[in-house]
């Protein structure tokens, strides 16, 4: 077995990309990765990844649930819940269940919160506005790249 499983449930941190690290290419995991160096390349992994205050990721990173102290350019696709620390900054889009932002914390982009459900039934139809709708900007998102 590559990893062990915690009292609490979660896995334990499998995958270390140390500080003074340069990695490029994909990676994929099923346990755990904590990244304090730098990864250019995406980062496709079934459990958690922890991004430390001096890592950074130049890509996409789809994980179970991402906990950002250090930097990500590229997008976020978080089967959970996203958590931007105070040091933390994310210039990309994200799509998770649960967002968290502490105080101090950047987040640049555009973010779409899944509960897992179908889009045909979570997402009213946006080819028509609804009537008396006092929120009704009619922006429609303009040149942002939509994940």
């Amino acid at each position: 077995m590559m990893f062990k499983k915690s009292k609490s449930g979660s896995y334990a941190t499998d995958t270390l990309i140390g500080e003074g690290t340069l990695f490029e290419g994909r990676i994929k995991s099923e346990a755990s990765i904590r990244i304090e160096g730098q990864i250019t390349g995406d980062v496709d992994c079934a459990g958690d990844v922890t991004i430390g205050e001096n890592g950074v990721v130049k890509s996409n990173v789809i994980a179970r649930n991402v906990i950002l102290a250090g930097t990500v350019h590229g997008n976020v696709l978080c089967k959970g819940k996203l958590t931007i620390r105070a040091t933390g900054k994310l210039y990309g889009n994200t799509t998770a269940q649960s967002l968290i932002i502490d105080e101090g914390g950047v987040f640049q982009g555009t973010s779409k919160m899944d509960n897992g459900g179908t889009p045909q039934q979570d997402q009213p139809n946006r080819e028509q506005p609804q009537q008396n709708n006092p929120f009704q900007t009619g922006y429609n998102g303009g040149n942002m790249a939509m994940m």
